[in-house]
């Protein structure tokens, strides 16, 4: 629609059949002539509604990531392959120092301290 054009009163007209509950309770609630543009009701609808989007996921979140007792590295490797994949890392150093950071104890986790990774895909192997 706002390729082709139209006025704001078209766009507050389409924008009101997509609202529902409460977002569309709110908009009627708006006092008459509030709002001047549609630029400018944009800004009070994202203010709004902006605590209803989704944390950012932080990066130093798989330092939480940790080895339970009990678990195999396999599974240990995978849960923490998982986070990575969520947070979107691509900071080769910092996610194999969280990978040995969250390890219990063991012959693995000597190893690794003896010839350190410069990659997660090395230790995956």
């Amino acid at each position: 629609m706002m390729l082709t054009g139209g006025s704001d009163v078209v766009y507050y007209k389409m924008l009101m059949s997509t609202l529902s509950s409460a977002a569309l309770e709110w908009f009627i609630s708006l006092p008459d002539e509030h709002i001047t543009s549609f630029d400018q009701f944009a800004t009070f609808f994202r203010e709004q509604y902006l605590v209803n989007k989704a944390p950012t996921r932080l990066s130093y979140g798989v330092f939480d990531v940790k080895q339970y007792q009990g678990e195999s590295m396999k599974d240990y490797l995978n849960r923490f392959a998982i986070q990575v994949i969520r947070l979107k890392l691509t900071n080769e150093a910092m996610i194999v120092h969280a990978f040995v950071k969250g390890m219990l104890p063991g012959p693995f986790s000597k190893s690794l301290l003896r010839v350190y990774p410069r990659t997660f895909t090395e230790i995956r192997r």
